[in-house]
């Protein structure tokens, strides 16, 4: 049996998760990640994506967050997020039509547009993206 830890996912509006996980990957501010038990105390942000992790019964999960924190201690790891969904909860369309929207803002170029909220919304946007793929590729295994 694989060691496990304790992890909780939560948002500014939610707790999305609660229970022993075997492994978290994340999309970090220094490049993707992974804790298992046992890992070294961490603080670090997180970029707009999927957060995955494999529950102790062995079924995968993925999530998708804006951007947010993980906090590691020796036997929990926390995941604050901005703002969180569970990939059951995501739309693709509107993910679709919100990278369109923001890729023609940034296209636009006009001195209304605030650049960086722009660019920020573009972001979000393929993330949310990405994390659907990856469920797909989860799927189809």
């Amino acid at each position: 049996m694989a060691m496990t830890f304790h992890c909780d996912i939560v948002s500014a509006e939610t707790a999305l998760f609660s229970g022993l996980v075997e492994i978290l990957v994340a999309n970090g501010t220094e490049g993707e990640f992974g804790i298992t038990y046992g890992h070294a105390p961490l603080l670090t942000g997180l970029k707009p994506g999927p957060i995955r992790l494999k529950r102790q019964d062995g079924e995968e999960e993925i999530y998708y967050i804006s951007s947010g924190y993980v906090e590691v201690q020796p036997h929990a790891v926390t995941v604050l997020a901005d703002t969180a969904l569970r990939a059951d909860d995501m739309d693709e369309a509107k993910a679709l039509e919100a990278k369109k929207i923001a890729e023609q803002n940034l296209a636009n170029q006009s001195g209304e547009l605030d650049y960086s909220v722009a660019a920020t919304q573009l972001a979000e946007a393929a993330a949310q993206l990405r994390t659907l793929q990856a469920i797909r590729k989860k799927l189809n295994k």
